[in-house]
């Protein structure tokens, strides 16, 4: 039998620890928030530490479950159930948020058997702060079904005409730094053809963002929430994603799959996902985001270049099977190792 248990990536989403059998899976939720509530964890604390009983290893994504998680397993030592703890995101905010869950974070790489990282930048933060064994464990987009449509009707049914789209798919919050993106195409002024850009995605920002587009006089299009994100990237001309910290984002690994150039801000994993398979531009700088941008739709072979080459290079990326392969190999080797 295994373990695992899921931390919330936004406030206060209740998380699951799931108990895993070969013959049955038994869900049982555990409330875990994104900020320390003494109250709340106490109570997920004392939770986990009835469910982990028989565990063989024990599964935890997200520091904060890593560190409940390790909490309720304690020290690492012999004969204790193995943890692993996957990483997903870096800790943003303040600098008074980051203190705070830096603590966690220590106690979450050093309470864990094995920690994951789904991009090196965690990786190599998680052996800073005295992981034992921390590697990457990138995180494959799940397959893609093909276009129900083609870009002619899909660019019909978004009444685009012969402009070009440049098109963002995302969560409207902070990290993903949409304002960085709306001062790029201010700064189109009255380029011919005007691009339309298309921003797929719903969040707590989308109202401000589309007063602060409205306010400023540039056309984007806030499309909300979207199942058809594979008819949207077959009618894009270009891909950007101005986060202020990414890991492995799934919607730039689906836009490279899809072969539309990508734009994506240096940071976290995106170097190391796109490379030079695509145009890296240093986070916040919206004149290099313009410029990115307005080259290649200035263009065309060097978009198709780009697309091309983002194809093949997806082509090498582990996927979901490689993932789990990878998950199940560690898994038997810390079972193996408590069973001795």
């Amino acid at each position: 039998m295994g373990a695992a248990a899921g931390t919330a990536r936004d406030t206060p989403q209740p998380h699951e620890v799931t108990v895993i059998d070969p013959r049955e899976a038994v869900f049982t939720p555990v409330e875990i928030y994104t900020r320390p509530r003494p109250r709340q964890d106490l109570a997920a604390l004392m939770q986990l530490r009835k469910l982990l009983v028989g565990a063989d290893v024990v599964h935890a994504h997200g520091f904060r479950a890593a560190a409940l998680t390790g909490l309720a397993l304690g020290r690492r030592r012999e004969g204790r159930t193995p943890l692993v703890a996957t990483w997903h995101n870096a800790v943003l905010g303040s600098t008074s948020r980051r203190l705070l869950l830096t603590g966690l974070e220590r106690l979450a790489a050093r309470r864990a058997d094995v920690t994951l990282g789904a991009s090196s930048d965690l990786v190599g933060r998680a052996h800073a702060l005295g992981a034992q064994d921390a590697r990457l464990a990138p995180v494959a987009a799940p397959a893609m079904p093909p276009p129900e449509k083609g870009r002619e009707q899909m660019r019909a049914e978004l009444g685009v005409g012969d402009r070009p789209v440049v098109l963002a798919i995302g969560r409207l919050a902070p990290q993903k730094d949409y304002d960085t993106l709306l001062a790029a195409v201010a700064r189109w002024g009255r380029r011919a053809p005007q691009p339309v850009v298309l921003v797929a995605g719903d969040g707590p920002e989308l109202d401000r963002l589309r007063r602060d587009a409205d306010n400023a006089r540039i056309e984007v299009r806030f499309l909300g929430r979207r199942e058809d994100v594979a008819d949207l990237l077959a009618a894009a001309d270009v891909y950007v994603i101005t986060s202020q910290w990414e890991a492995r984002a799934l919607v730039v690994q689906e836009a490279m799959r899809a072969g539309v150039p990508v734009v994506a801000s240096a940071v976290g994993g995106l170097p190391e996902l796109v490379d030079d398979d695509g145009i890296l531009v240093p986070a916040g700088n919206a004149a290099a985001v313009s410029d990115a941008v307005v080259a290649l739709l200035d263009d065309a072979e060097l978009r198709a270049e780009l697309g091309e080459r983002g194809r093949r290079r997806a082509e090498h990326w582990p996927d979901e099977d490689a993932t789990a392969e990878q998950l199940a190999g560690i898994y038997a080797d810390l079972a193996g190792v408590k069973a001795r």
